[in-house]
């Protein structure tokens, strides 16, 4: 059970005790229902799912039966789809009334175990494989694959990443050439570190359809698991092992041309995932700083506490200092997604939305670094005490790398912020010839 005072760094200031002018009463009740539910279905054995590599079929099961398997994929939510096929509340809050703010609660509440494999074997292929179906599909794709993928009957995940194309979208060489006859797109090629791969029914896949770079990227609704041509094998990863991270080959698979999201050469955009991916990754950096802190206060060196230790203390100070600045920026970027249209939000946060995904990773680095360090040796053993130190310190790379490598980011938000700057400010320009001040 949650103790009534949370370990300092452990919980959100909301959920300290502290004012928000964020979370409105709505919110709050439907977070104690959230994490109830999760405590009961999920963090009470993530740890045990990581250890044996697999979270067990029932519990995708259980979540999609509950529709919680919808708070993953971003708000607003698709409320017509929703209410065609029967699902008009989650845990009782209805879901014409779901903001943004939603999303950041249940992705906080399902990373509370710390591990991020158990929660993304369930959310990863919905949360960012079913959007673009949503967002860009016409009406006889939404129609034959949304039914099953919103209800849980079938399964989702998004194939972007090739073993030469990561961060590099635009050089992705798995081609699409149309058949003969026009009807259908013979797919060929391979993709690398796909979340949920080894589960899915029906990937959303970035093809090549058209010429190099990224005007010639498409995107298809492409059959995985049991498909003609379609070989998937897990790999063996550092952590969330238990997500289910697969190799896929697709040897002259067949797919309708019908099954293309929106057009030719649309391309595709990460700014949910990569949201996702900082409120996340700074409740994992939540966790490490937790556990280290209740750790210092009752492990005893050198004849006092470590948390009566100065530099302990300093460690301690400087990692949360990062940890509330991030989840501060973060709660900033969610209410901003509140307030603008997409379309809006497009442009205004892609950059902004790639650094802070970037910093969460630095972040959390940060913060499991100083974890395993104050939890010693029992910090670098596989079990015990220190476990859940050791295992954050392994999922670091987990959040550096995926929707795009820090590095990336970091550039892409620069240039992007670059590009808003002097498109906002063409006006300034002088014609040529003008006189100079």
């Amino acid at each position: 059970m949650t103790s009534p005072t949370p370990v300092p760094f452990s919980e959100p200031p909301y959920l300290s005790g502290l004012p928000s002018p964020y979370y409105t009463e709505s919110h709050r009740r439907w977070q104690k229902k959230c994490r109830a539910f999760i405590e009961e279905n999920l963090l009470q054995h993530a740890m045990e799912w990581e250890r044996e590599e697999t979270v067990p079929d029932h519990v995708f099961t259980t979540f999609a039966k509950a529709n919680m398997l919808i708070p993953a994929l971003p708000a607003p939510l698709p409320v017509e789809w929703l209410k065609k096929v029967g699902v008009d509340d989650i845990l009782g809050q209805p879901v014409e009334e779901w903001d943004y703010f939603y999303n950041c609660i249940y992705t906080d509440e399902m990373l509370r175990s710390g591990l991020a494999g158990p929660s993304g074997s369930l959310t990863t292929g919905i949360a960012f494989g079913v959007p673009p179906i949503i967002k860009f599909g016409n009406r006889q794709l939404q129609e034959r694959f949304l039914p099953e993928l919103l209800t849980g009957c079938k399964r989702s995940c998004i194939a972007i990443t090739e073993p030469d194309a990561g961060s590099d979208v635009a050089n992705i060489k798995t081609t699409a050439v149309k058949s003969a006859d026009g009807k259908k797109y013979i797919i060929n090629g391979t993709k690398k570190w796909i979340t949920n791969g080894i589960w899915t029914d029906w990937s959303s896949m970035a093809v090549r359809t058209g010429g190099p770079g990224a005007g010639g990227l498409s995107m298809l609704v492409v059959p995985l698991k049991g498909y003609p041509g379609v070989t998937m094998r897990r790999l063996k990863v550092q952590g969330q092992i238990s997500a289910g991270t697969t190799f896929i080959e697709l040897d002259e698979v067949e797919v309708p041309v019908e099954n293309l999201i929106g057009e030719e050469g649309m391309g595709m955009s990460f700014n949910h995932e990569r949201l996702t991916i900082a409120i996340g990754a700074t409740r994992q950096a939540r966790v490490a700083l937790g556990a280290a802190f209740e750790y210092c206060l009752k492990r005893e060196a050198f004849g006092k506490t470590l948390m009566e230790q100065p530099v302990v203390r300093h460690r301690l100070s400087k990692c949360g200092a990062l940890l509330e600045s991030q989840w501060a920026w973060v709660e900033q970027f969610v209410y901003q997604m509140t307030r603008l249209s997409k379309a809006e939000a497009d442009v205004e946060l892609g950059g902004l939305t790639a650094a802070a995904k970037a910093h969460a990773g630095i972040v959390l680095n940060e913060c499991a670094q100083c974890a395993v360090l104050l939890f010693g040796g029992n910090g670098y053993t596989r079990s015990g005490k220190g476990e859940i130190a050791e295992r954050l310190y392994r999922e670091v790379p987990g959040n550096k790398i995926p929707g795009g490598s820090e590095d990336v980011m970091l550039d892409l938000a620069i240039r992007q912020l670059v590009k808003n700057y002097k498109n906002k400010t063409k006006m300034l320009d002088r014609p040529r010839g003008s006189s100079k001040l």
